[in-house]
């Protein structure tokens, strides 16, 4: 499952794979309990692929964000979101440790944190955006072209 087709939406707790578009809106299913339902055609739906976490430098896509945490899990759940705010940027900072701090809320941090828990707890864990896997389909095309004479002397 890739991150562009797991949907966040506003004013609603969880996390949904997207099934369907339809006249009203688009058919969602939840991740957690395989509920489905038809979001409201002014519903903000935002897809995790899409995402980004501010750092210091470029900004850092939510999926190097999950592998680093689960790197740092070793494959498990972390900490609760409910955890204290002290908790979540200290686990934070060891997994992001160039996080812009000005501009990433302990809000921000709590749904990342949850998210991860949620997908984790799903067996939802080779985390890749599109832009992840439009890279790999470049390299793959790349490695199968054949030399040309100019590389080849």
């Amino acid at each position: 499952m890739r991150l562009q087709e797991i949907l966040a939406i506003s004013g609603q707790s969880g996390l949904y794979k997207y099934i369907a578009q339809s006249k009203n809106g688009i058919i969602v299913e939840s991740v957690v309990d395989g509920h489905r339902f038809n979001t409201s055609p002014h519903a903000r739906v935002s897809s995790l692929g899409e995402i980004a976490i501010y750092t210091e430098g470029e900004d850092l896509p939510l999926a190097r964000v999950f592998e680093a945490l689960f790197t740092k899990t070793g494959g498990k759940e972390t900490i609760s979101p409910k955890s204290s705010p002290e908790e979540l940027k200290k686990l934070f900072a060891e997994v992001l440790p160039d996080y812009d701090r000005d501009r990433v809320r302990v809000s921000d941090i709590k749904k990342v944190v949850s998210w991860y828990n949620i997908l984790v707890a799903a067996g939802m864990t080779e985390f890749k955006s599109g832009a992840d896997e439009a890279r790999e389909a470049q390299e793959t095309q790349d490695a199968s072209k054949p030399e040309s004479e100019t590389t080849k002397q």
